[in-house]
């Protein structure tokens, strides 16, 4: 009962989206599983932190990244958390848990330059699909939405006259988001062109595939990683690339942390610093040049 209790407690209260939600359940399930076949252990609610351990230490001779058995331990960390809440348990037995020591992790986002051949110069299809996949690349640079966020973005949250548009982001939570004339006029662009498909003119979603169906995360990774795998060396090319890419670029031309971070939808600035570290190394290179002391 408390694991169902606590899953309706991050739908109901903590509002996570579904993709979190599952992932808590997938790790507390595994747990669950492997209590009751290594320790014939039924209820998770009485453990130990040693049986936790051997869990941990199970995981790990799997070959499964200290990253994501982190993330795994997080999620038991969220469940007897919430059981210390309802009054089931006195003391979590993750009290004194420390996280596995984790590489970190850099992200490279893309430069100013290719970006602008991606929107420039490479020759997008003068099609439906072609119109769509710029829009989408173009999207995701000029606002740093998320990817799920722009699936899900639909035709009335986009305000040309007032020339912003609105996305639902994490929690639920929405915001305004500022756009560009060029994004603008590329938007009604594939608007002409949407309004020429046989299917889907009903549905409410901005993006839809040449079907006319809404689009999915999957196709929007796709469609990021065949245009930038033209123009980029970069062995990682994804949506969240790109929004690394909107964050860094306005940093590196002055924009201030706590801007970026509303763009983002970030609830702490600690999540917005992660992408500090290019601006610091331009900041570096105008101070190294500037300044008088500098002899070289």
């Amino acid at each position: 009962m408390s694991v169902s209790a606590f899953i309706s407690y991050l739908r109901l209260e903590k509002n996570y989206s579904e993709h979190t939600i599952k992932a808590y359940e997938r790790d507390i399930a595994a747990f669950t599983d492997f209590c009751k076949e290594s320790h014939g252990a039924h209820n998770i609610v009485e453990v130990s932190y040693p049986l936790i351990r051997n869990w941990i230490v199970a995981l790990s001779d799997q070959g499964i990244s200290n990253r994501t058995i982190n993330r795994k331990i997080s999620s038991l960390q969220a469940y007897y958390k919430f059981l210390l809440k309802i009054g089931d348990i006195k003391v979590s037995p993750l009290l004194k848990h420390r996280a596995l020591k984790t590489r970190k992790k850099v992200e490279v986002p893309f430069s100013e330059s290719e970006m602008e051949t991606i929107l420039s110069e490479i020759p997008f299809n003068d099609d439906f699909e072609g119109v769509r996949d710029k829009l989408i690349i173009e999207l995701l640079y000029a606002t740093g939405m998320r990817r799920a966020e722009l699936v899900n973005l639909k035709i009335e949250d986009v305000d040309l006259t007032g020339q912003v548009l609105k996305v639902l982001g994490k929690r639920n939570k929405e915001r305004i988001l500022p756009l560009l004339p060029s994004t603008i006029e590329q938007i009604r662009n594939y608007m002409n062109r949407r309004s020429e498909l046989e299917n889907g003119l009903d549905l409410p979603y901005l993006f839809l595939t040449k079907e006319g169906l809404k689009i999915y995360e999957t196709l929007v990774y796709r469609t990021i990683n065949r245009y930038f795998s033209l123009v980029s060396p970069k062995v990682k090319k994804s949506p969240h690339i790109l929004r690394h890419t909107f964050a860094t670029h306005l940093l590196n031309r002055g924009a201030d942390l706590n801007s970026v971070k509303e763009l983002l939808g970030h609830s702490s600035l600690a999540s917005t610093q992660v992408y500090t570290h290019n601006s610091i190394a331009e900041l570096k290179k105008v101070h190294q040049k500037a300044h008088p002391r500098n002899k070289k």
